[in-house]
């Protein structure tokens, strides 16, 4: 077994290598990419590169798995708090992306999550990786949800379909502003939500109201 050191040593050189796919992707994309353009973002031997990992497609489905781990791994919203504030909270950070603290801001990051979206048809691995983070994202909000309709702040609704129907507004708006560059797309797609989607929440007086 490896001492801790050693461990320690080994993950840190393959998130440098991350680091340096993504970058490597973000100049060439993931079509014309090659292994030497990522040993060129890595400062170290690219012999690591190949100890590490089985070629090209083995470094990209693994860039996309620790890309997902990031935005998982994120602190949990308080979902002890007021449901109302929680589902907003929860919304919010899946349009704008929590701060990670990194180089690279949340939409320099989007813009690789979504190309390789794209191409997620032909390649099992990542339709695997990306079926498990949307079904993530989907269950963040319906937790919320089924915590509002237990207090009574929210009414009964269909949780699944509620929770399916906010996170394809999230999708579609983040596709909208890395594709076609409208910029405003998240912050229109977050008002459309407050304004058409959460007041169908809204518990229905009773007729002895």
């Amino acid at each position: 077994m490896p001492s801790t050191h050693e461990s320690d040593s080994s993950l840190e050189t393959r998130e440098a290598i991350m680091e340096a796919t993504f970058r490597a992707l973000s100049k060439h994309g993931s079509t014309d990419l090659r292994v030497r353009d990522i040993g060129a973002e890595f400062d170290k031997s690219r012999t690591l590169i190949h100890y590490h990992f089985d070629g090209k497609h083995d470094l990209i489905s693994s860039f996309l798995e620790y890309l997902v781990e990031q935005y998982e791994d994120q602190p949990d919203v308080d979902e002890t708090a007021d449901p109302w504030e929680a589902l907003h909270v929860r919304i919010e950070q899946c349009l704008f992306g929590p701060d990670l603290g990194a180089e690279f801001d949340h939409w320099e990051r989007m813009k690789v999550y979504h190309e390789l979206f794209s191409q997620a048809q032909h390649n099992d691995r990542h339709r695997e990786a990306f079926n498990e983070h949307y079904d993530e994202i989907r269950e963040n909000i319906a937790r919320v949800l089924r915590i509002g309709i237990e207090q009574g702040e929210f009414r009964e609704v269909d949780v699944a379909d509620m929770a399916q129907l906010i996170t394809d507004v999230i999708h579609a708006a983040r596709a909208r502003k890395i594709s076609l560059g409208h910029d405003d797309a998240p912050e229109q797609a977050l008002r459309a939500v407050d304004e058409f989607v959460l007041p169908a929440l809204r518990p229905q007086p009773s007729l002895d109201d």
